[in-house]
């Protein structure tokens, strides 16, 4: 940790760097063999119920990486639109409506989706704790009034239980770097610098006020195991259940 303040590397998120785009043109595909990905019918059975979805309904997945939560959602007879800034994740979840962009500039207009969501830090916790509170004001901005918005984001409380010696836990800005080794689909592996953003309850809590969010519920998970448990120690993940606020006028984020 720095001792003047944190001063991110020039790949880091918080310098303008996109660290995860050379990483899923690495991955590709093959994304979706990594374990943590196997639970998805579970985790959109818990949303669907827990944001009291319904066919028809239009529906925002920020980040959806291969689209592993957009075609589970569309199954149940959601309209939904998938985004994330790697164009290689697009092209490997094959049919559907995709669009390239920047979670922190939703090409969207205000209040057009019913619902948002952001899992698995594919949008809302790879930003260095500098663009995600961004991320979430966007996400409550093309939502809306009374809709809902459900969101993952990594236990700061878990991360510091289960450092790596390899690991580096910036205090300052409450982001995790590791490396990590990333294997394609030809079988061919890469190692790359991993930032991950951790939360508190309590900060998870602030920075959907300060979006214009009514927090619903904040529950302690883990991938494939979504559930109502109350915030501990153990559990790896938060996932945030909130509705966007009556009457809020909610500009674009800049």
């Amino acid at each position: 940790m720095s001792s003047g303040g944190w001063e991110p590397p020039a790949e880091h998120p918080a310098a303008g760097g996109r660290w995860f785009e050379p990483l899923a043109a690495h991955a590709g595909a093959a994304y979706l063999r990594y374990s943590f990905t196997k639970g998805t019918a579970q985790e959109v059975g818990f949303l669907a119920e827990a944001l009291a979805l319904v066919p028809g309904q239009r529906v925002l997945d920020v980040g959806c990486g291969p689209g592993r939560h957009a075609h589970a959602l569309a199954e149940r007879g959601l309209e939904v639109v998938g985004l994330d800034i790697s164009q290689e994740f697009l092209r490997a979840a094959g049919a559907g409506c995709w669009v390239r962009g920047d979670a922190r500039q939703l090409p969207f207009p205000s209040g057009s989706f019913d619902a948002a969501i952001s899992l698995c830090q594919g949008g809302f916790g790879l930003l260095g704790g500098v663009g995600d509170a961004v991320v979430l004001q966007e996400m409550a901005r093309v939502v809306r009034p009374g809709g809902r918005v459900g969101c993952s984001a990594f236990s700061a409380y878990f991360a510091l239980r289960h450092l790596e010696e390899s690991d580096t836990f910036d205090a300052d800005a409450g982001v995790n770097h590791e490396l990590a080794t990333v294997r394609n689909q030809a079988g061919q592996e890469a190692v790359f610098d991993l930032w991950t953003t951790c939360f508190t309850p309590r900060e998870l809590r602030l920075l959907a006020a300060a979006a214009g969010l009514a927090v619903d519920a904040l529950y302690a998970v883990e991938p494939g195991r979504y559930g109502a448990a109350p915030p501990d120690l153990d559990h790896p993940e938060w996932l945030l259940l909130a509705t966007v606020a009556p009457g809020r006028v909610r500009p674009r984020s800049v």
